[in-house]
């Protein structure tokens, strides 16, 4: 299996632009790129029945975050609270950063 490339990071600040949780500005917390997929704090939560066990003696009805595709959220930019595509530069000291198309900041 091919292994897809990813345009977030974790810690990134995401809108998520399509699904039932459309417009919703969160946080990754995990990025899957071998499937494609990303995890977003509070977006697409699910509930999941869990049988008692050593760690959870009770058991029960939790609720969790579901990983969603990658093409369904895009980069927020913090500084012109929008969303944005980025683009890359090279600095003077040869690193790579991801600059805000739209105000120049860096990610």
């Amino acid at each position: 299996m091919a292994v897809k490339k990813v345009h977030v990071r974790k810690k990134d600040s995401v809108m998520v632009i399509s699904g039932k949780d459309k417009g919703k500005i969160s946080e990754v917390l995990a990025v899957y790129p071998k499937t494609g997929k990303v995890l977003v704090k509070d977006v697409s939560v699910v509930t999941k029945h869990q049988k008692p066990s050593k760690q959870n003696m009770q058991g029960g009805i939790t609720h969790r975050e579901a990983a969603i595709n990658s093409s369904k959220v895009m980069l927020y930019c913090t500084k012109c609270k929008n969303v944005t595509r980025i683009n890359s530069k090279i600095l003077d000291d040869g690193t790579k950063v991801r600059v805000c198309k739209k105000c120049a900041e860096t990610f």
